[in-house]
């Protein structure tokens, strides 16, 4: 596997970033193996969940100085929490890896398979290898939706925006299909709107969806399923897949219950209003039940949480993941 995309599934490398947007510290961690890690999670994300059900290793960090080698062989991962499909989301955060250059390092990391394996054997390795993306939110939560930091929502309608956000988009996935990639993962992006940290900007009432936020996600989410339908049709050889993210945790959000959880609206761990106004700061202390919450801090989710997002893209239908699973895909 090799990972594209922003804090939902960073394994680390903001640890060696000159990042304000970093998560090495307890109670992150808390339910995971080996404590804090830059996981933005009580235990496991949903990139550790997919390689657990493909059988393979959750990628290490890039940026991480052991990630060199034969290492690199098994996977690696770019994602940069406070990243965006554009470079200056997110900018306000300090350092941090905007799609392009994850693009880039993932090309410095060719350069060291290069020189392990060449020929057939490169082109099969890339052609059986799966690319993760999962990436947009900080073009809206750390971009259009800050207009006292960034102009954007002052020169772009929320449509004319999604539509610039899809054609960079599909700059970086066609530069890693040229690059050898043949199996993609393209997550939409979940309804914001919905995030504690929305929800405690007071533009809603307390127990409600921003819906001004979440109808702003619409042009990029279709956009994106209409985009992997051109690819497939474009380029035989590879496969790219939409995860309707928006739909599964629509549902969640919708029928807490029937996937065992009782809070949707607060943070498990936070500060303010839906415990989501100042987000999870170092040894604050968390719920007890993490498995009842739908989000861990003002932005990201429980593992509990993550694990049926995961399951569906892996299982699920048509309506979850387009227009195969990833299950399927891994099969090809």
């Amino acid at each position: 596997m090799f990972v594209f995309g922003d804090s939902i599934v960073d394994v680390g490398n903001n640890n060696y970033l000159n990042s304000y947007a970093k998560c090495n510290y307890p109670p992150y961690g808390i339910d995971y193996p080996t404590g804090p890690s830059g996981r933005f999670c009580n235990g496991k994300n949903i990139v550790d969940m997919l390689g657990d059900l493909l059988g393979l290793p959750s990628p290490p960090a890039y940026a991480n100085p052991s990630t060199t080698g034969a290492k690199v062989l098994g996977g690696v991962n770019y994602a940069s929490a406070a990243g965006g499909i554009l470079d200056e989301s997110g900018r306000h955060y300090g350092e941090r890896y905007s799609l392009s250059q994850q693009v880039l390092n993932f090309e410095n990391t060719l350069n060291q398979v290069r020189t392990m394996l060449s020929g057939t054997a490169l082109s099969q390795y890339l052609e059986k290898s799966i690319a993760v993306m999962v990436i947009g939110s900080n073009d809206y939560i750390n971009n259009y939706l800050m207009p006292s930091m960034y102009s954007s929502s002052y020169i772009y309608t929320p449509q004319a925006y999604g539509n610039l956000l899809l054609n960079r988009y599909a700059r970086q996935i066609l530069a890693l299909d040229s690059l050898g990639l043949r199996k993609f993962f393209l997550a939409g992006i979940a309804p914001l709107g919905c995030i504690p940290n929305q929800r405690a900007s007071g533009r809603s009432p307390p127990d409600r969806c921003v819906d001004s936020v979440n109808q702003m996600l619409g042009t990029f989410n279709e956009g994106l399923r209409s985009l992997v339908q051109q690819l497939n049709s474009n380029h035989p050889g590879s496969i790219f897949l939409y995860g309707n993210t928006y739909g599964a945790m629509g549902d969640i959000l919708n029928n807490p219950a029937a996937y065992g959880f009782s809070v949707v609206d607060k943070a498990c761990c936070g500060i303010g209003r839906n415990q989501g106004e100042i987000t999870c700061a170092p040894f604050l202390t968390p719920c007890a039940d993490r498995n009842q919450h739908v989000f861990w801090d003002a932005y990201h989710l429980t593992q509990a949480a993550n694990s049926v997002l995961v399951q569906r893209a892996f299982y699920g239908p048509q309506s979850d993941c387009y227009p195969i699973n990833i299950q399927q895909m891994a099969q090809l």
